[in-house]
C-alpha cells in the first residue's frame, strides 16, 4: 500500500507510508458509501472508495510527529465508513491530521 496524494492541478504522487509522514490541514473524511457497502457485504472486491480532502499538505521525510493514539480507520470489509472507535466519522472535519506509517491520526 502507498499513500496517494492528488493535487488540484491533477498531479499525482505516491508515497511509501514508512518513508514519509503526511501532515494535512483543514481535512474532511470522504467515502463512497455505496461502493463501501458492496465491499462490506462481499459483493465487490476491495477498491479505493475513501479519501481525505484537505486545504494543504506537508510531506515530511524526517522529524516525524509521534503517534497520539487518536486514530481514524477505514476498512470497508470491517465497517463501510470512516470510524473512530466504531463511530461513523464520514464527513467529519478536522483541523489537522497526520500519518504514522499506515495509520491516520487526528489532533
Amino acid at each position: 500500500m502507498k499513500w496517494k496524494v492528488q493535487y488540484p492541478n491533477g498531479y499525482v504522487n505516491y508515497f511509501r507510508p514508512t518513508d514519509v509522514q503526511l501532515v494535512m490541514n483543514d481535512c474532511i473524511l470522504k467515502n463512497s458509501r455505496s461502493t463501501a457497502l458492496k465491499i462490506h457485504s462481499g459483493e465487490s472486491n476491495k477498491t479505493v472508495c475513501a479519501w481525505i480532502l484537505c486545504d494543504s499538505i506537508e510531506i515530511r521525510t524526517g522529524n516525524f510527529m509521534e503517534d497520539n493514539l487518536q486514530q481514524v480507520k477505514y476498512n470497508p470489509r470491517v465497517l463501510p465508513y470512516w470510524n473512530k472507535d466504531g463511530v461513523d466519522m464520514d464527513g467529519s472535519k478536522f483541523k489537522k491530521m497526520y500519518s504514522v506509517d499506515y495509520k491516520l491520526n487526528i489532533l
